[in-house]
């Protein structure tokens, strides 16, 4: 198994947006450097907890700087850049903050399923020595953050009418 370690340093943009009809729309993070293009799946709720946790991260680093960090996401082009082929499915993501640079690092970790496909339950070993995970590090400022955590909330927002029913049937008694 191919193992990516990927580092946009740093990243010229990046973005949270979507492909297909609401219902069936899949989720792409992608991020670019110069001519390098990284496009990977995540989920819908992966877009939101990412959104959140960027939200948190810019308050704490605001109060810690005494500082404002605004972006005005109008002016930024959001949309996702040709051509889509992303290099995995995100399992997990984190976010760290290199003080002396001042950039946010996003650092996606590739989803890695192991086990026979007749096997009723997959599972996920990353003990064994011969499966390591891709990752792709992803260096931004403050501003560019600020703008995916504006715009993946927003994305997610403009799905359904009502995110929250993530097309579960809700039922209400009276």
């Amino acid at each position: 198994m191919p193992n990516l370690e990927i580092e946009l340093n740093p990243a010229d943009f990046v973005t949270i947006d979507t492909i297909g009809p609401k219902g069936q729309r899949v989720f792409y993070l992608q991020a670019g450097k110069d001519k390098q293009l990284v496009s990977m799946i995540i989920e819908k709720e992966q877009s939101w907890a990412l959104s959140e946790a960027i939200r948190e991260l810019l308050d704490d680093l605001d109060k810690r700087t005494d500082s404002d960090t605004q972006v005005d996401v109008t002016k930024l082009d959001m949309a996702l850049r040709e051509p889509i082929e992303p290099v995995f499915r995100v399992a997990q993501m984190g976010l760290g903050y290199d003080e002396e640079n001042d950039r946010v690092v996003l650092i996606a970790q590739e989803l890695v399923i192991t086990g026979d496909e007749d096997e009723s339950e997959l599972e996920i070993d990353l003990e064994d020595d011969q499966i390591r995970p891709s990752v792709v590090r992803i260096w931004c400022t403050r501003e560019q953050m600020a703008a995916l955590s504006l715009h993946a909330m927003d994305t997610v927002k403009s799905g359904r009418a009502d995110p929250r029913q993530n097309g579960r049937l809700v039922y209400y008694w009276t």
